[in-house]
């Protein structure tokens, strides 16, 4: 019996992408939602589990693989990207997921970071974002706010932190996208955004550690805050947000303005969300910093950013190596002497 005849008499489910190993995170660790959304995603994207790969660093987010049933590698701290590229560009036509966290992708992993979004590959990469180092036992992170008191900074961090989405978005990432923890049901439609880009995809996670760094986002996710604090993207449409979507989003000339509707302003005023538009992506990665007028206060955005068609790097890669061959370039003789030579008298 075939595969495909196989799926088609029993579709997979959540469960069938549990591996056996039993799940080692400390309770009420957000990796567990992280965890259980994938899962449920996994099923519908159409792709038999031998086709799929996760492939994780060093961190508490990196144990991901072993909870997957599906191929994977817990490799090193920083180059889970790293082997993730040679992986894609010597078999494409697998599905390849990057797990990371904040640390490990931001810090020791950095420069792997920024040069895999600008090659393109055809990867999703998931960030574990809890603005900590959970694994060893509480150090500040390339993401911690300013000030930070931690085991390793007692009278506060003075590292002024990295903004991911900002980040990906100067390397160049064809997609950027954030989400939380604690809101499974827009995690579940990012992953299966994600998925669905040809090129690599940087997904953001919001993940609460409730032992190093506990509440980190709860601005962003408690029922009694939420509303005023988070802005969800929705492309063609107007930014809105508040208990009853009464406030939104407008320019002041080159300016993001906040604004309730129905005083001054309608609907029709307000800044539509447009995925293409690079600029406009700039700004909202930046309301993150805060960097207006003294006391003006915008929402946490969370959506889609920015989506870009560009080649992937594995596509073009092989058809380099195919166009070599059409033109007899495979000599290794002649490319070890090169275009320049010379002789030693």
């Amino acid at each position: 019996m075939s595969t495909e005849t196989i799926a088609q008499a029993a579709p997979l489910t959540a469960k069938d992408f549990s591996s056996d190993q039993e799940v080692r995170w400390c309770p009420g660790c957000g990796d567990y939602s992280i965890l259980a959304q994938v899962q449920k995603v996994m099923p519908t994207i159409g792709i038999p589990r031998e086709n799929i790969v996760i492939i994780s660093g060093i961190g508490c987010s990196s144990r991901f693989p072993y909870y997957m049933n599906t191929y994977g590698m817990h490799s090193i701290h920083g180059r889970a990207t790293a082997i993730a590229s040679g992986l894609k560009a010597s078999r494409p036509e697998l599905s390849v997921w990057i797990v990371a966290g904040d640390g490990d992708s931001m810090s020791i992993g950095g420069n792997h970071t920024i040069h895999m979004l600008r090659r393109n590959f055809d990867v999703n990469f998931l960030v574990f974002n809890n603005q900590i180092y959970g694994l060893t036992k509480g150090q500040y992170s390339p993401t911690s706010e300013m000030n930070k008191v931690t085991k390793s900074t007692p009278m506060g961090s003075i590292d002024h932190p990295f903004n991911p989405a900002a980040l990906a978005l100067g390397a160049d990432a064809t997609f950027i996208g954030r989400t939380m923890d604690r809101d499974p049901k827009h995690m579940q439609f990012m992953i299966s955004r994600a998925q669905q880009h040809k090129g690599t995809s940087f997904l953001e996670i919001y993940q609460n550690c409730n032992i190093f760094n506990d509440g980190a986002f709860e601005i962003f996710t408690e029922k009694a805050t939420k509303p005023l604090h988070a802005l969800f993207l929705e492309h063609g449409k107007p930014l809105t947000f508040g208990a009853n979507g009464e406030l939104g989003l407008r320019f002041d000339g080159l300016r993001p303005q906040v604004v309730t509707i129905g005083e001054k302003y309608s609907a029709d005023d307000l800044w539509i969300h447009d995925e293409k538009d690079f600029y406009k992506a700039q700004i909202l990665t930046r309301l993150f910093d805060n960097p207006s007028e003294p006391g003006a206060v915008f929402p946490r955005p969370f959506g889609v950013f920015f989506t870009a068609d560009r080649p992937c790097y594995e596509d073009m890669m092989a058809l380099q190596l195919e166009e070599s061959l059409v033109k007899g370039a495979g000599d290794l003789d002649k490319l070890i002497r090169g275009r320049e030579t010379w002789e030693i008298q």
